[in-house]
């Protein structure tokens, strides 16, 4: 089974609670947590066959698939109001879409990866961990969360 990290938006599934149960083999956990049934949270990343029920019906995804562009810079209409108002909803962890797809067209898809990796990776032990995540789940250590990125993204 491969996961893929990228998406059409920018950003990171790897930081996707979702998509870590996926790898962890813990997707009924997680569906019992939220109530919801397993199979509608079996997902392997955006751009691939397997997605969540959250992502399955995601309006950017479609629209990118339809202008047959791999991200969302790509389009002539970079940025659009669809993209910024996904940016500005009520989800933290979309407010970086703009930047990770800026990022991505000035570092290339692999250097992104490879920051991301770091960036969601605990500092004091290398866990993985997920967008909301405020204190490492393995070592204890506090975490920058998205929350914490998005009130810093505000600042700039």
């Amino acid at each position: 089974m491969e996961f893929r990290y990228d998406t059409y938006c920018g950003l990171y599934c790897g930081a996707c609670e979702v998509l870590i149960a996926n790898k962890n083999g813990e997707v009924e956990k997680l569906a019992k947590a939220w109530n919801m049934k397993p199979k509608e949270l079996r997902c392997h990343g955006c751009k691939t066959e397997t997605t969540s029920s959250f992502c399955a019906t995601c309006d950017v995804k479609k629209c990118a698939e339809n202008k047959k562009v791999e991200f969302c810079f790509q389009c002539d209409e970079y940025p659009c109001a669809r993209l910024v108002e996904f940016k500005n909803d009520k989800y933290p962890h979309h407010s970086i879409v703009l930047k990770n797809l800026n990022s991505i067209r000035d570092k290339g898809i692999n250097k992104w990866l490879e920051e991301q990796e770091t960036r969601w990776s605990c500092p004091g032990c290398s866990t993985k961990f997920s967008w909301y995540d405020k204190v490492c789940k393995k070592c204890g250590e506090k975490l920058y969360s998205c929350e914490d990125e998005e009130k810093d993204l505000v600042d700039e």
